[in-house]
């Protein structure tokens, strides 16, 4: 804690931090006062003049006057509460009566109620326009009182700038800043101007503003957000056993009072007419609906079978990155004592196993190595194949609020979008040449002495070999292959190696590639050559983690060679401290990876799969193959909320519960546990992914323990020296712990190897991996290079986001294609295109644009009957069997020519 200053409120005196505002002496005075300008999110702007006090004599708004040491401050006086009831009055004379209806739930309502001013001083005529073109925002301009408090929302916070204040006077009132319809603006749907509206002038349709104040709900529960991998927490408002809204709590220990589109409004598929709601069984063609003990017994029954017939690596099983921990890690201790295989892998085999594996292999463990709020004091941000403004919306605003106050900004991503167009360096590399590219960052920074040279001589191993390598590799060369000016990359790299607390964040643009986890090792080459990982001198390596549990998911042990806390299944002392835990035996061979089962059922090795809340035939490359895999597996079980086109080649359809129905855990991309808990009931007979588990086992004669998902975090715990001192009580009372957390009573590890590195020597590993191309080149047939990608408005496979209001923020699967590009192949914006691979066939619609380059186009995945994963390839990580899905070679042509 920074110095403290002392100030007299009332008679009474008050400490508080040196550089405040009055307001937080008033607070701990325990006085509160109207604040209708005021945000602890924003900054003070002191407009509204409803804070008044008398300080050292002077009347002076307390939002914005400094607290200096010795002052004396007076709020009581009968003449300053008349003064601040007549700026409240004057503020409410200007707005319709139905500002101050009976039973508004606004702040301003509760203010004057509590004020004593009624509905009478309200006496404003009305009658300017109210915008309700979009799904999630309506704006009432009368109740508008000009606080802009929303549009520093916009700005502050979220940094999108959509919206400013219109008109002067007593007419000024907010607007979209493109001057249309809400829906056609900027806006990114986040939700924060309607969350800090103190009128009810910008809503949420459907649930309106009483959901701030808790007017008449069943109940608030507080959990873990459910989409993306930052790990947003949330207080989810149910009324009437439904979900009423889901808002981002101010707490929040990544989200700060912030959310995105998804985690906000993005509730609306819960209450689908596509919701299963009943186990389906496979009779014939076609799937009908049963009772859970049927399925059931079906499933124990044919997996059994089985393994009767061919032996235990005979079935596998893919477990979610969607799901909780405790669930990942049942379905993994499922398989390996009740089915008896290690074939068991989740989600993460097809984004980031290749920062598990390179991430290991350069500094000992699999996550990220420092927290966000230590990324966030960075000096200089290197972002890397990642567009987290749309992709991590809370994450993006934070870091280009930090480029905001200073930070320098280095961007590498072939696209122009997000961070990449306020970057103060634009790095636009061939996709498949992400490893040419840091060879090249890391030629400037050795040759140039921009390394800490006494941190590589006591903590780092590789030097001499590495230092050979990247010789190999001056900016002209690196130029050749990479498309990358000289001049930007060794501006890049001299603003990383000069930066005092460097960071690096990367997505799945450097994993999802051929030589993926090279592309991480060689990333993290350049925090190890500035001595910034594990030290004061910079904020390390951090991969964004694409779904809400991915990091989790593989923590749990969901993989085929490793068990819960990362022990390798083929060493005989981890097996035996879980088979301790566990009381039976483990197999001691590696399982199979995600490719290698459905390569196992095409090849008639596999007779049973099961499949846990992944849609594998829309979101796993080269579908055709998945699809022929799944219909050559002779029993295939589907865990989904959905009948997804997975399920559709399912022989038996479990109806899942989704992370608003559940408990248990989630763990973030920067390796903090927090709790996940149910705020309303699955429909029908939907089950827990746990429960149903716990079935199956039971219907097979298996005995799994656990009972709640808080007794399989404690025996995880037992088993995994990094979470020994986790466990639901304690997440309960603290809200996050980061893992590594060895002791029940100390703290998690924000910050990793402050001390040594997690090697088996205890240093950081150098990597002097070489360039290699990609699995795809263009050539005459495939001139163009396709990657794939997210938007902001989609999650996914999409079958949350699209079945519910996103869908009319973002309803068209597009094509983004350069100007150049879209001439030389008759390509028109907006109309519907083929596009062709040499793995199969998509139909998207053109976007024509320059956020690609020529030679390049993107398009997301989150509409799967555009047949996208059609177009990729069967290409895989040497390494991880990550698929290659950012480089795949294909074609445009007009749709309307077939």
């Amino acid at each position: 804690m920074g110095p403290v200053i002392r100030i007299e409120v009332d008679g009474v005196g008050v400490d508080v931090p040196d550089g405040s505002s009055l307001l937080p002496a008033l607070r701990a005075a325990g006085i509160g006062l109207p604040m209708l300008c005021s945000d602890d999110r924003l900054s003070p702007v002191g407009s509204c003049r409803t804070c008044l006090v008398r300080s050292d004599g002077r009347l002076v708004a307390a939002c914005v006057t400094p607290a200096a040491p010795g002052s004396r401050v007076e709020t009581a006086s009968d003449d300053l509460k008349e003064l601040r009831r007549e700026a409240v009055e004057v503020i409410v004379s200007a707005l319709p009566p139905r500002a101050l209806a009976p039973g508004n739930p606004s702040e301003l309502a509760h203010l004057c109620l509590s004020m004593g001013i009624g509905p009478e001083t309200a006496a404003g005529s009305g009658g300017r326009e109210i915008d309700e073109s979009h799904p999630y925002v309506h704006l009432d301009r009368d109740l508008c009182i000009a606080c802009g408090r929303c549009v520093r929302m916009c700005s502050e916070v979220q940094g999108t700038f959509a919206l400013t204040l219109v008109s002067r006077g007593a007419d000024t009132a907010v607007a979209p800043g493109t001057g249309g319809p809400w829906a056609e603006s900027d806006c990114v749907s986040c939700g924060g101007c309607v969350d800090t509206c103190p009128t009810g002038a910008i809503t949420e349709p459907g649930a309106g503003r009483g959901i701030t104040t808790g007017v008449d709900p069943d109940g608030v529960t507080r959990t873990t957000c459910g989409y993306c991998g930052v790990g947003c927490s949330l207080d989810v408002v149910v009324r009437n056993a439904k979900v009423a809204a889901v808002l981002p709590a101010r707490d929040g220990p990544v989200n700060r009072g912030h959310a995105c589109v998804k985690g906000r409004f993005a509730h609306g598929y819960l209450s689908s007419p596509d919701r299963l709601t009943h186990p389906l069984l496979r009779r014939g063609e076609l799937l009908e609906p049963v009772d859970w003990d049927t399925a059931v017994r079906h499933v124990a029954d044919r997996l059994s079978g089985a393994v009767a017939k061919g032996g235990p690596d005979t079935v596998a099983a893919i477990s979610s990155a969607r799901a909780t921990n405790e669930e990942n890690y049942l379905f993994q201790k499922f398989m390996r004592t009740v089915i008896g295989t290690n074939n068991i892998d989740n989600c993460s085999r097809l984004c980031h196993a290749p920062s598990a594996a390179g991430l290991v292999a350069s500094f000992g463990l699999s996550g990220g190595t420092d927290s966000f709020d230590e990324v966030e004091q960075a000096d200089c941000l290197l972002v890397v194949g990642a567009n987290p403004v749309e992709a991590h919306p809370v994450v993006g605003a934070r870091l280009f609020q930090r480029a905001l106050r200073g930070a320098k900004l280095i961007v590498a991503d072939p696209r122009a979008v997000g961070l990449a167009l306020q970057a103060d360096v634009h790095l636009r590399p061939r996709p498949g040449t992400n490893v040419a590219l840091f060879h090249g960052l890391a030629h400037v920074l050795i040759t140039e002495e921009l390394v800490d040279e006494q941190f590589l001589r006591d903590r780092a191993s590789g030097l001499p070999e590495l230092t050979d390598l990247v010789a190999d590799y001056p900016p002209e060369r690196v130029a050749d292959i990479t498309g990358v000016p000289t001049s930007d990359l060794i501006s890049a790299a001299r603003m990383y190696g000069r930066a005092e607390r460097p960071a690096i964040v990367y997505g799945l643009g450097v994993t999802e590639h051929l030589h993926g986890t090279d592309g991480v090792r060689s990333l993290a080459n350049l925090a190890i050559l500035r001595g910034a990982v594990g030290t004061e001198c910079g904020f390390g390596v951090n991969p964004l983690r694409g779904q809400n549990n991915v990091q989790g998911a593989s923590d749990m042990g969901a993989l085929p060679d490793l068990l819960p806390g990362y022990g390798k299944v083929t060493d005989p002392a981890v097996r035996a401290r879980a088979e301790a835990v566990w009381s039976m035996p483990i197999p001691a061979s590696p399982g199979l990876r995600i490719p290698e089962m459905f390569e196992a059922a095409r090849s008639g090795t596999l007779h049973a799969l099961w499949v846990m809340g992944e849609d594998v035939c829309a979101t796993d490359p080269d579908t055709e193959n998945v699809v022929r895999a799944l219909d050559a597996c002779p029993f295939v079980v589907c865990s989904e909320l959905f009948l997804s086109e997975t399920a559709k080649h399912a022989d038996v359809v479990l109806p899942a519960a989704t992370w608003l129905e559940k408990d248990g855990t989630f763990v973030n991309f920067d390796r903090r546990f927090q709790r996940v808990r149910p705020a309303v009931r699955a429909p029908g007979e939907a089950r827990s992914d746990f429960d149903a588990v716990h079935a199956v086992s039971t219907a097979m004669g298996g005995d799994l323990a656990c009972a709640t998902p808080a007794d399989a975090l404690a025996e995880c715990a037992m088993m995994a020296p990094l979470f020994a001192g986790l466990s639901h009580a304690r997440l309960d009372r603290e809200g996050a712990v980061a893992w590594p957390c060895p002791d029940p009573h100390g703290p998690g590890t924000t910050k990793l190897y402050r001390d040594r590195f997690a090697t088996p020597d205890g240093l950081a590993h150098l990597a002097a991996v070489p360039y290699l191309p990609p699995g795809e080149e263009p050539d005459a047939d495939y001139p163009l290079i396709l990657v794939t990608g997210r938007s902001w408005a989609h999650y996914n496979s999409g079958s949350m986001t699209r079945r519910g209001g996103n869908l009319g923020l973002d309803a068209v699967n597009h094509l983004d294609i350069h100007p150049d590009d879209a001439v030389r192949h008759g390509v028109r914006d907006g109309q519907p295109v083929t596009v062709e691979s040499r793995h199969g066939r998509a139909r998207l619609v053109a976007r024509i644009g320059s956020s690609t380059s020529p030679g390049e186009v993107f398009c997301t995945f989150h509409f799967p009957t555009s047949g996208v994963n059609r177009l990729t390839s069967g290409h895989v990580d040497t390494i991880t069997s990550c698929p290659e899905y950012k480089v795949t070679a294909v074609r445009v042509t007009d749709s309307a020519d077939e």
